[in-house]
């Protein structure tokens, strides 16, 4: 247990991606303005995403290859098209983290509520971060900061919980309109969008290469099973949080950046205390900064892989452009688009829900085939919730089109 434990990098990458927006924001907001209505959407989501997050792992760690390599064997009709997906999302993915960033920072040093200033040096700092220390410095910061957060937001919860609230129901609901389009933004990035299973092929297969090679399957998927079962858990500690504390009491969060950081600290010290402001700030703040570094080493690592397996370079590295020409369009949408981030997260949320279906069946194709040694492929239990998932994210994409 000892040695799976000092192992642990790649699932807490994972976990340290997806523990931004869709928690801190969604899942808050989810339990603010529908009580525990939205449990059940939580909970589904992240059962029926599960095996499709997990096939990235143990292709990588079966194969010794990325997710994007058995894309291309699939059909090269298959790498083009995460080529482009990935040029829609990355930017506004990459936008919307970075604001949160920003706002937490801006609340805590209070040095300039000016959310283009503080997105731009969050961003800057990130890129120089990266370009210092790469994927060696996010394996190790990342486990202190997905510890403190998880242990925070779990006495939070149980604090919330012994004061109690009187006006919460728990009765589940299926909210339709505005709140359908909520409940499709939400589901998108819980845990998180479909393709950070690519990120993780490509996390675990640097984390074997740093271990020499000493990183078995089994140990992989522990890994992973702790990093995902860290995000379910927090996923509910925050709309618990945002239920217990917000729903009902007339208070609704704000679209700004600074304003919302505000009032999700608040959540955490009306619980806790005043004397906590500084604990849980610090926590919230380096929470979404290890996600906007995740992000940002993410994106420009799967497109430079996807261009050497393309145009068939791998002797050449493109990290340093996909990451340049990530950070300047970043910066570039908080200077001239930033009245726009509403529309743009939403468009981004929206798209990574509607594509899932084609990435879980993507990976659960590339897992039962050929490709993949017959003694590493999944159990059959792990095949039925794989296609009962690839019914569900189908279902809900067509419910949601129909919808419009």
């Amino acid at each position: 247990m000892l040695t799976r434990l000092k192992k642990l990098g790649p699932g807490l990458l994972f976990a340290g991606a997806a523990i931004g927006v869709s928690h801190l924001v969604q899942s808050t907001r989810a339990g603010a303005d529908f009580g525990w209505g939205l449990l059940w959407a939580l909970l589904l989501v992240n059962l029926f995403k599960y095996p499709f997050f997990q096939f990235g792992p143990r292709y990588a760690l079966a194969t010794g290859e990325s997710l994007l390599d058995g894309y291309y064997k699939l059909g090269k009709i298959y790498l083009w098209l995460y080529f482009f997906l990935n040029i829609a999302t990355m930017f506004t993915i990459q936008t919307a983290v970075t604001i949160v960033t920003a706002g937490l920072a801006s609340n805590l040093f209070d040095i300039t509520s000016n959310m283009i200033y503080w997105s731009i040096g969050v961003t800057a700092i990130c890129y120089s971060i990266l370009m210092i220390g790469r994927y060696q410095l996010l394996d190790k910061v990342i486990k202190n900061i997905v510890l403190v957060l998880s242990i925070s937001s779990i006495l939070a919860l149980v604090i919330a919980f012994s004061k109690g609230n009187t006006s919460l129901e728990y009765g589940q609901l299926f909210p339709k309109g505005a709140g359908l389009l909520f409940l499709i933004a939400f589901m998108g990035w819980m845990p998180a969008p479909m393709d950070i299973s690519i990120w993780h092929s490509i996390w675990v297969l640097e984390k074997k290469n740093d271990l020499k090679n000493k990183l078995s399957l089994k140990e992989g998927l522990f890994d992973f099973n702790v990093g995902y079962l860290t995000t379910v858990v927090l996923g509910i500690c925050f709309v618990g949080l945002g239920a217990l504390v917000m729903f009902g009491s007339g208070i609704e969060f704000s679209n700004k950046g600074n304003e919302f950081a505000g009032q999700l600290i608040d959540l955490y010290t009306s619980n806790l205390g005043d004397s906590w402001y500084g604990v849980i700030a610090i926590a919230a703040l380096t929470t979404m900064i290890s996600t906007s570094i995740t992000t940002l080493d993410a994106s420009p690592r799967a497109m430079s892989k996807t261009v050497q397996i393309l145009f068939k370079q791998k002797n050449k590295d493109f990290y340093m452009l996909w990451i340049t020409i990530l950070a300047i369009g970043t910066c570039l949408i908080f200077l001239f688009l930033l009245s726009e981030m509403g529309i743009l997260v939403q468009i981004a949320t929206v798209l990574s829900f509607i594509t899932a279906p084609f990435y879980a069946i993507l990976n659960y194709r590339l897992i039962t085939s050929n490709h993949m040694p017959i003694k590493d492929r999944p159990s059959q239990k792990i095949k039925i919730l794989s296609i009962l998932g690839i019914i569900f994210l189908t279902g809900f994409t067509w419910v949601y089109l129909l919808s419009l």
